[in-house]
């Protein structure tokens, strides 16, 4: 059943129609554990470090200077206007969350700077417009001038939600308006080369009622895919600007530019009820997963041009994996979970979070990974604390890079994180996430749906969902059965309830003290790849629960390179912590000439012995190593 419901403060993301929607802010909180620890970690530590390295290199500075009218040098590359907009959004989702006044302190003084910097038409970017610099959308290509501005977007769009308004979302109307003049009906046919204005414009239509931003949106969508951006070395796919978003059949390109623009495109569907595009999306999202995906989640096989392979193509050793393409798919995803109900986007975006995008931070928050590999052959150097990385060659977590769009994009995800975990529709709540939270809102004709979850998700199975009020009418208590899940059960009330399919429901008016326990099996299983996909043909991997594991040469005691799995081997499971594999470790002679030929293959004399695997995303916070995912069964 489709529901239609108006704008409430619900976090990053409201459709007014959709199968689901999302709680309103506040009806969820989280107590404990996995998300509670890391969203606390990026209050006092991701946001602070953000702001310190923005503030130290001049990228916040370029506001002060452009606010003065005087000639300046720009301070780094075109878009970072763009870091200090999600900083921005980062800083508002986590004081609606968690009320901090020095916190609130500095958002307002940085919200004053970047306003400083508005031009009398609403235009805002500190690299282009000025008499000195190259003007106004004179590099639709390279400029990034819509994709930064979208940016600050999201950002006035979040203060609006926990705020109600302020500075920054007159800034952001106004800068809307501007845009509106100058790429709507009648104006310039443009489009930007990274995609992000498109989501951006239509939140901010959601969240002020201004259905112009919607059309504008729409016109951006419409127009990709008509060669309006200039011929490039990589091909117009780079930019989905070689195929109109509609006719596409899979995500092509520059990966974060591609799950942007088709996130873009499930909001223009929605809001105007355009079910050819939402079909073609969703359509691109099955081919893209099926074909294109990593087993972590993580899209994106090119280095060169971040961007996707040929289907099959998802070597691990030269995965790319960008942070900010992770954080982009779970947009995607939680938008046509939204939509459509179906628990495979929820099952994606719980794969992703948990290795995709939670590989990036090093343990303390002070570090990060910008691409993410899943094969580490050459243990990497510890970068400096106090020196600028290149984009993406740090070997290691490094505390900033000269591109640094995925700590404050990894920052905005941890601060809203838990607004997708659970929706509700007409007649009920459904779970889709699990960790520890409480949940109290409205569903229905005004049943209370008053829960509380624990668990120990990631790492622990058993879910407890815990009424804590009498609902008052007939509640639909939905619960996701994760994908990789066998042998789940489900207990109501001391009743056990039989389990099938990818969601259970259990339907009632509950009162306070009714207890339902979903208890998900996550011991370790070996996983084999497809056989098409020719770079990891005749490997294994391990998962557990939601988790990837890997190995590292820290436990393996030698290089990964020289490991193997006896064919047949299970994993021993001793607890997420300890999750062991019995492995071989090859001795092969150095090459005479060239590495081919049937050359004697000596394994190690003390035969089968068990290793300790690491969860994926905790790879490398010990130190260099070498790592991989993949084994090779031999």
């Amino acid at each position: 059943m489709t529901i239609t419901h108006t704008t409430v403060a619900a976090g990053p993301v409201v459709p007014s129609t959709g199968a689901l929607r999302p709680l309103p802010l506040g009806d969820l909180r989280l107590t404990g554990g996995y998300w509670a620890d890391w969203q606390q970690r990026n209050a006092d530590t991701v946001i602070r470090h953000c702001e310190t390295w923005m503030e130290r290199i001049g990228w916040t500075g370029n506001f002060d200077a452009a606010a003065t009218g005087q000639p300046f040098d720009h301070a780094g590359i075109e878009f970072v206007d763009s870091e200090v907009y999600k900083l921005l959004e980062a800083m508002a989702w986590q004081l609606g969350a968690q009320p901090d006044d020095d916190l609130a302190e500095r958002y307002d003084r940085l919200v004053e700077r970047v306003a400083g910097a508005q031009d009398a038409d609403g235009y805002l970017h500190t690299a282009f417009g000025r008499p000195w610099q190259r003007p106004r959308w004179s590099d639709m290509e390279w400029g990034h001038e819509l994709y930064s501005m979208g940016h600050l977007l999201q950002a006035a769009v979040a203060r609006l939600r926990t705020a109600g308004g302020g500075q920054l979302v007159d800034v952001a109307v106004r800068l809307a308006d501007h845009l509106v003049d100058v790429f709507g009906t009648g104006g310039r046919e443009a489009v930007c080369g990274h995609p992000e204005i498109e989501p951006a414009l239509v939140e901010l239509g959601r969240a002020t009622g201004d259905h112009r931003y919607v059309e504008l949106a729409r016109t951006f969508v419409e127009r990709r895919g008509h060669g309006l951006l200039a011929p490039i070395e990589y091909g117009q796919e780079y930019f989905q600007d070689d195929v109109p978003v509609r006719d596409a059949e899979v995500l092509r390109g520059h990966a974060v530019r591609a799950l942007y623009l088709a996130a873009g495109a499930v909001d223009v569907a929605v809001e105007t009820g355009d079910a050819e595009l939402l079909r073609a999306v969703e359509t691109q999202w099955a081919n893209t997963v099926a074909k294109r995906t990593y087993l972590t989640g993580a899209m994106g096989a090119h280095h060169q041009d971040e961007a996707f392979g040929a289907d099959f193509e998802l070597p691990p050793d030269r995965e790319y994996g960008e942070t900010c393409a992770a954080i982009a798919s779970n947009m995607l995803s939680w938008r046509l979970l939204l939509e459509t109900g179906e628990s495979k986007y929820a099952d994606l975006i719980e794969r992703t979070l948990y290795n995709a995008v939670m590989v990036a931070p090093r343990e303390d928050g002070r570090a990060f990974f910008y691409a993410n590999t899943m094969h580490q052959r050459v243990a990497g150097t510890v970068p400096p604390e106090d020196e600028v990385s290149r984009r993406a060659l740090s070997s290691l977590r490094a505390p900033w890079f000269e591109v640094s769009c995925c700590p404050t994009n990894l920052s905005r995800t941890l601060a809203s994180v838990q607004t997708v975990f659970a929706t509700v529709s007409d007649d009920g709540l459904q779970l889709h996430q699990y960790g520890d939270y409480e949940v109290d809102t409205v569903v229905g004709d005004g049943a209370r749906a008053a829960f509380s979850v624990r668990s120990g998700w990631p790492h622990a199975g058993r879910v407890e969902v815990v009424a804590t009020a009498d609902s008052g009418g007939p509640v639909a208590l939905r619960l996701r059965v994760p994908s990789w899940a066998s042998g789940t059960t489900l207990d109501v009330v001391d009743q056990a309830v039989p389990v099938g399919g990818d969601t259970v429901t259990v339907r009632r008016v509950f009162t306070a003290g009714d207890r339902i326990v979903l208890d998900v099996p996550v011991q370790a299983r070996v996983t084999v790849p497809d056989p098409r996909i020719d770079a990891v043909r005749g490997t294994v991997a391990i998962e557990r629960g939601p988790l990837v594991y890997a190995i590292e040469s820290l436990e393996a005691g030698a290089d990964v390179r020289d490991v193997v799995v006896p064919a047949g081997a299970e994993p021993a499971d001793h607890g997420a912590d300890d999750v062991r594999l019995p492995v071989r470790t090859r001795s092969l002679p150095e090459p005479d000439g060239l590495p081919y030929g049937a050359g004697p293959d000596t394994l190690s004399v003390d035969g089968p012995r068990e290793v300790r695997l690491v969860p994926y995303a905790t790879w490398g916070n010990r130190g260099p190593s070498t790592m991989r995912v993949f084994l090779p069964v031999g």
